[in-house]
Parts: C-alpha cells; structure tokens; sequence
C-alpha cells in the first residue's frame, strides 16, 4: 500500500526574532503514524512543533500539511486539518470544562450558527474518551492540573481533524494517565489519524511510537524506529551525558539509564566546599565569642 505524506518538512531553519534554534531539518510524515518528538530542554521540539502549525515562521525551507505550504493555509484551515495541545495554555477565568470542550467545535460552525446537539453528542464522547465527564460542569480554575490536560485534550479531540500536535500532552499527569494518553494517540492513529506529539517519556515513546524524531544541537539527531534512536550513542550526542539503554527482560521495552559518575565527582567537590565554608563559619564564631 503507497503511504501518504501529510506534513512535509524540507531544509527548514526555525526559531524567534529571525535567531535559528534549528537548521537544515528535514523530514515527512506518513497518515497514520504516530510520531515522538524527544530531546533535551531547549533542543527546540516545540519550536518545530509551533513552525510546522504556523505560529512561528519559516526562516527558510519548506513546510507542507497535506501538500500545501503552511503560508498559504488560513487559520480556518488550519483549525481544520490541524488539532493543536499547546504546552502551556491560558484559560480565562470562569469557563466550565464542557465549554472549554466545546470551543473545540467552533471551526465547523458559521459565525451565525449556535452549537447543535451533534457538537454537544462529540463533546460529550470526546471527554468520556479521556476521562473528563464527571468534570463537566466544573470550572478550569477548580480541577488539578492533570485534569485541565484531559480537558484540553478533548477539546482538540473535539475538533475532528485528520491530523494533532501534542506539546507535552502528558505534562501534570500521573502515570496511569500518562499511559492511558499515550494509548488514546496509538488507537486514534490506527484509525487513520496522524499525532506528532512532544514527548519526554523515553520509554513512553519507544513503546506506542510508530516512529521517534531525536532533536538536539541545532538539527535532528536521528529519526526511525524506537531501536535505531535510542541508542546509547544518539541519547549521550543529544543530552550531553553517558547514557546506558537496556531492554526489560520482563516486557522487551526499552528502558534508559543515565552515568552520574561526573555527577558524582562534582557533589563531592560541592560537599568538601559547603564542610569548608561551615568549618571557616564555626571558627569565626567561636573566635567572636572568645571576644
């Protein structure tokens, strides 16, 4: 069966203020994958996410959502084809989280038209899908954390695009749900859907992701499978630290360890100096109260 390309990403430099945080990154999305970005803080995986969306411009390259240029594409249009979880979203005061959920409908309706029982009937299975019903009537200032990104998930599930960016859509989650998210994403790409989502759960990642992006030092690192990125020499490459990577003889899953041996060094280093600085402060005083 041919694939299909949805997202399309040739030689693109991204960044703010015209300053590159990527360059040169290139890569094509199939419909229905399931894509893990992973990479340090500050590697740039949000910045690529909100390029590829059209939040932020492309300093050079190409961007393509079902073979159109980002540039070309409407806010309609993206609204359309593209579901959205921003990493951190600011939610006025006072909306309950089935209006929240609702506003998820809003691109499929005329400014003239009121929301019809069909929105409300996709409302509600959106937030039975992510756990969120029972929360319905309550507002996004009352509900923790871990419950507004079930929210906000619904919301962009509610949508009903082909394709979603997910920026840390596990973020304040417990890991029941961290799961429960990651297996929400894999069943909605088995139906057809495509998810790029943002992810720092390494082994999250290598377990229901179709294919891993490895950002970091200003390009992409490595892009496959879960066993041909995360390798022990692309994990230290990209965080900068010895990284050891073993299979769970239990589960087969991946799992990723980190080397402290520098760590360790160092806290030595910062321990001998605090006994030092505590041993010159009891001196002084004991030399005070001799005064």
């Amino acid at each position: 069966m041919a694939t299909e390309v949805v997202v399309k990403v040739k030689d693109i430099s991204a960044g703010y203020m015209k300053q590159p945080v990527l360059d040169k990154v290139s890569f094509a999305i199939n419909k229905g994958e399931m894509v893990g970005l992973i990479g340090p803080n500050g590697a740039g995986k949000s910045t690529l996410l909100k390029t590829m969306r059209g939040f932020l411009p492309v300093l050079t390259g190409l961007v393509e959502i079902n073979g159109r240029k980002v540039q070309e594409l409407t806010a309609h249009d993206f609204a359309c084809q593209v579901g959205y979880l921003q990493q951190y979203a600011e939610i006025a005061f006072g909306y309950t989280a089935k209006e929240i959920v609702l506003a998820g409908r809003y691109p499929h309706l005329k400014w003239w038209q009121k929301e019809s029982a069909k929105d409300w009937k996709i409302v509600r299975a959106c937030m039975e899908y992510t756990g969120v019903l029972d929360l319905a009537d309550k507002t996004m200032h009352a509900i923790s954390g871990g419950q507004r990104q079930r929210v906000l998930l619904a919301k962009v599930l509610a949508q009903q695009t082909p394709i979603l960016f997910l920026d840390e859509p596990t973020t304040g989650l417990d890991v029941f749900y961290q799961e429960e998210i990651f297996w929400f994403c894999q069943n909605m790409c088995r139906a057809g859907k495509t998810v790029i989502m943002v992810v720092h759960e390494l082994a999250l990642a290598a377990r229901f992701c179709s294919r891993i992006i490895l950002v970091g030092n200003g390009g992409v690192i490595a892009n496959g499978s879960a066993d041909e990125v995360l390798t022990e020499e692309h994990l230290s490459q990209a965080y900068g630290v010895t990284v050891k990577v073993v299979k769970n003889p239990l589960t087969g899953n991946i799992e990723v360890f980190t080397v402290h041996a520098d760590r360790d060094i160092s806290m030595e280093r910062l321990l001998y100096r605090i006994d030092a600085v505590n041993t010159v402060t009891n001196e002084c005083q004991s030399e005070e109260q001799f005064r």
